[in-house]
Order: structure tokens, then sequence, then C-alpha cells
């Protein structure tokens, strides 16, 4: 018999390592533990049971997720982990119940996560809703165009004069593009040990003298000498061309590598041969899952189209199953016969505009009933900008 319960402060760390061994990582070590243990909250680290030992945990944070329009409480799931002798008895569903029971409770009508396998968080109704790219750039062969934003000035800083600005930055470069997140204090530090003490950070500054952009970057000696660009965000289009300047422009570096970025990423129009810019991997960026699906429709705009009635299947939370009336002027309840159907996971990855309803109509995603709602369903769930989180957890 699993048993699934909120974890004291005194386990934290048991459920850190935990997850850890999960992941194939041993388990922290005395001196890190302080650092990482700050992510973990109160009440949201939840442990599963099996016949009095942990088998299985799942934590969450309270955060805030960006939507078309507007922002959304959410709750950000991460440290998912079941011992391997543990696998394969309903450790891991009964930790998402409880887990998407509390998230509910809490008022988020939304929780995400990342995912470390893209097998396992469909079927509790999770759908990729962003993704990102990796870019890869040979040094000696970039020239940036002549008519490519130019402005203010680049410093570098050490982790010690950069940690107390970072946050600042980030939260002047706004969080207002579909899928991308807050940060607090415990996630600065987090990433600052997950990186480790061998990174700079490059900031730029405005003409107006207002740091409006940074890079956290790793320069990496082997056969090759490469620069891994780890973060990145700016408030505009020059911050962010003066940054990629002066990381490509770093001597003795053989190639530039910028991991995690949006697909809309401007960078190769800036360059002379835009083919320098070579994208390596799109992969799947935030998942997201609808807990409460009438606050989390009502909390976004939609696009000018005609209204659609959309049935909505949700077997994990079967409350949500039913069908809802999506247009401009909002989103409620219907009880007309619906034009299109889809399960809660496929409405997750249309949430944030990602994907178009007619794409996942081909993927054989949708159920269509009425043809000449599809067009309007891609006008509804449209969106200007390209969704990208760009901040793990």
């Amino acid at each position: 018999m699993i048993e699934v319960r909120a974890l004291a402060e005194a386990e934290f760390r048991a459920s850190h390592d935990l997850f850890r061994r999960a992941l194939l990582l041993p388990p922290v070590k005395d001196e890190d533990w302080p650092r990482g243990s700050g992510r973990y909250e109160l009440g949201r680290v939840h442990g599963a049971f099996d016949g009095g030992e942990l088998a299985g945990t799942a934590m969450a944070t309270t955060n805030e997720l960006a939507v078309p329009g507007g922002r959304v409480p959410a709750g950000a799931v991460t440290g998912v982990g079941v011992r391997a002798d543990r696998t394969r008895r309903g450790v891991l569903r009964g930790l998402m119940r409880a887990q998407l029971d509390d998230v509910r409770q809490r008022g988020e009508p939304v929780a995400m996560l990342h995912a470390s396998e893209a097998t396992i968080y469909e079927r509790f109704g999770y759908g990729v809703a962003s993704r990102h790219r990796k870019v890869e750039l040979e040094r000696a062969r970039v020239v940036f165009r002549e008519d490519a934003p130019r402005g203010g000035e680049v410093r570098v800083l050490d982790w010690e004069a950069a940690e107390p600005l970072l946050p600042e930055i980030y939260q002047r470069c706004g969080i207002d593009r579909p899928g991308q997140i807050g940060r607090d204090k415990a996630w600065w530090s987090g990433m600052r040990q997950y990186l480790g003490d061998g990174c700079l950070i490059a900031v730029h500054t405005g003409e107006d003298g207002v740091d409006d952009g940074f890079a956290v970057y790793e320069p990496k000696r082997g056969e090759l000498a490469v620069l891994d660009v780890h973060d990145m965000k700016t408030a505009d289009a020059t911050a962010a061309a003066q940054l990629w300047r002066f990381l490509l422009g770093v001597d003795l570096v053989d190639r530039v590598v910028g991991h995690v970025r949006p697909l809309d990423d401007p960078l190769e129009w800036w360059l002379t041969d835009r083919r320098r810019c070579a994208v390596t991997e799109v992969e799947d960026d935030l998942w997201v899952r609808l807990v409460d699906v009438l606050a989390a429709l009502r909390a976004r705009t939609f696009g000018a189209a005609e209204p659609v009635v959309v049935e909505v299947r949700d077997e994990f939370l079967p409350d949500n199953a039913g069908c809802y009336r999506i247009g401009p002027d909002g989103v409620e309840r219907s009880t007309a016969e619906p034009q299109l159907g889809l399960d809660v996971a496929t409405l997750g990855a249309l949430y944030l505009g990602d994907q178009l309803m007619s794409a996942l109509v081909a993927a054989g995603r949708v159920e269509v009933r009425d043809p000449a709602a599809i067009a309007d369903a891609d006008r509804l769930f449209a969106t200007l900008e390209t969704p990208w989180c760009g901040t793990g957890f």
C-alpha cells in the first residue's frame, strides 16, 4: 500500500538525495546542501512511502507563468523521482495525484515542469507548451552585418559581483513573453551552485546607463576552446546583439554554443552569413498542465475569430472534462454541441500558442466535428510572440 503525504522539513534532504539517485547522481554533499535547500517549501514537498520507506518524491515551488495577455499563478514541479526498486507500483501516480490536488487547493490553475523524459508526463495531463533550440557558431567565421543593432557597453563580472545585479536585470527585462516564469532568490542561488564558479557574467549597459541584459557563460578548454552560453536575458535587440558581439569576439575561443535559446532568436539575421549560426538541437522546453481548465483559459487572451466550442477530456482530473466556449470575449462552460474535441494534454500544447490547432489536427490529436472551426481555433490560440521559458527549475 502506497502512502503519499507532505514531508516535514527534516525529511527534505532525504527527498533531495532520492531525487538525485533517480537521476543517477550521488547524494548531495554536506557543504552544498544549505544552498540547495532554499528551494524547498514546507507543504509543497511530497513523499510516497512503501512499507514505511521513502519510495518516491516530488516537489513544487510557488511561481507565476506569463501567458498571452497576462500572467497566471503556477506550481513549478521539480524534484520528481522514484527509487529504482519501487518503480511501476503506482508510486509516481500517487505523487502526481497528491501534487495536482495541492496545486488546485492553492488556487494555481496551472502546473508546469521540464521533463527529464518525454514519455512520462503526458498521461498526467501535461503537454509540451514551448520549445527551445541550441545554436553553435565558429567564432572565426562570424561577421556581423553593418545594420545589426549596436549601442551601449559590455562589462565582465564574476559571480560575487554579478549575483546582486542579476535578479534586478531579469525583472527589468520583463516576464511578458508567454512561457516565461519568475526567478526568486532561491532559484538564483541554486543556479550558481548548479553551474559552478567557473562561469563569468557579461552585463550590457544601455546608452541611458541602465543595465538591460546579461549573459552567463563558461569558457572550456579541450581539443577546441568552447564558450558555453548557459543563460541570456535582454530587454531589447540592442542589448542582445551587443552581448553576442562580445561573446563571439572573445579571443582564443573556437566555438560559441548558445543553450536553451528561443526559436525566434534573431541572431542569424544579424550575420552576413546566416549559415554560420547552426541550429543543432530543437527540444521541448516547458510542459504545462491545466489544473483548472476554466480558470487557466480565462487567464489568457484570445485572438479575433468566431467562438469555438471545444470538448476537453481529462481522465486524471475528471471534473475538468466538458465543453468550453472559447472566444475573443472570454471563456465559458457550454452545453452546446462541440466542434472540436481533445484531451487536456493537447490543450496544454495549445495554451501558450506554440502550436496551431490545425497542426494538432494533422497530427491526429484533435477530433474534428466541424471542420470550419479549425481556422477559427487557429486564430483564437495564435500569439504574436513565440513562447519560450528559458528558465530551468
